[in-house]
């Protein structure tokens, strides 16, 4: 096990990632901002992770699922030995100092957190230059821009990637943070997760000292908010009592979300994502809250039944 110390200073210890981002990149972009570095420069790789690549996707584009980023077994929030995903950039034709964009199709904001688990992927993996559109795919084509239906295949790369783990939180790591009091945990999931109330993999409720916001709060429909809105939301998370913020949810997905809004857009310092978070977590018999008892998860879904036969679902 890492120790707290070792937590704290695996950032500082790490070597900086190359950088060799075109004009005008950062890490969520609009639709047309994409549009005009793409037509300035020719080394952007455009990466479609969600929705129907054969029936449209960016000018120059190439399919990669989001099953080929996600675990194999029962929890698709683990990630995969290295040497995967070192055969899945090297097709893809990435190297280090490739700038990614990681395009969703745009149906809502559950659907962003394919395009964010596999930006924190990427960065995961070494490659410094990783951007998402706000909006996705569905968000180009409102714009008016340009699409392709031709299936892109790229020269493959040599590439080796190694972990740059200052991004990530292992189970050891949460479990010496819950221990000790520490940390500011954040459950992503809608509040009926949250309450233990409902639950898919694993046991309900959720990690022991973790308040709730859901990935939900940064939405207008299917795009992230403006900045300064962003912002004010931000108010919804607690003030750090310690270095660590820890971003979690049933799988990583949902999480990966609320991780990309405080560290990558807000700036939030040393904010974590667990990736294989609730469903490895209560896998073992690890302190959880909210643990609600049968009778009120029956009363839910008897709610929950009566609000979606009548139509008055919230």
């Amino acid at each position: 096990m890492r120790t707290m110390q070792g937590i704290l200073l695996s950032a500082l210890l790490l070597p900086a990632l190359v950088t060799a981002a075109p004009t005008g990149w950062r890490p969520l972009l609009e639709p047309a901002e994409l549009a005009e570095i793409l037509a300035a420069t020719d080394n952007v790789r455009p990466i479609r992770v969600t929705g129907n690549y054969r029936r449209g996707h960016l000018p120059g584009s190439v399919a990669s699922p989001y099953e080929d980023w996600r675990g194999t077994g029962r929890n698709p929030g683990q990630l995969r030995e290295l040497s995967d995903y070192t055969a899945l950039l090297q097709q893809l034709g990435i190297s280090r100092d490739s700038p990614v964009v990681v395009v969703h199709e745009g149906a809502d904001a559950a659907d962003m957190g394919a395009a964010t688990r596999v930006y924190w992927t990427l960065k995961t993996l070494g490659i410094a230059d990783v951007a998402i559109i706000n909006g996705g795919y569905r968000g180009w084509v409102d714009a008016g821009l340009p699409v392709s239906t031709d299936e892109i295949t790229v020269p493959a790369s040599h590439y080796q990637p190694a972990w740059h783990n200052q991004w990530r939180v292992t189970t050891a790591e949460v479990e010496a943070l819950v221990e000790a009091g520490e940390g500011n945990l954040i459950d992503a999931r809608p509040l009926g997760f949250y309450r233990g109330l409902r639950a898919t993999l694993g046991r309900p409720g959720t990690i022991r000292g973790a308040v709730n916001l859901e990935y939900t709060s940064w939405f207008d429909d299917s795009r992230l908010m403006a900045a300064d809105r962003l912002t004010a939301a931000m108010t919804e998370v607690p003030p750090p009592d310690s270095a660590i913020t820890v971003s979690f949810c049933n799988t990583g997905h949902w999480a990966s979300i609320n991780w990309f809004v405080m560290s990558e857009l807000l700036g939030r310092e040393n904010t974590r994502l667990y990736a294989e978070s609730v469903a490895e977590w209560s896998a073992a018999e690890r302190p959880m809250d909210n643990q609600a008892g049968r009778l009120e998860i029956y009363r839910d879904l008897t709610v929950r039944w009566f609000q979606d036969l009548f139509g008055n679902r919230p």
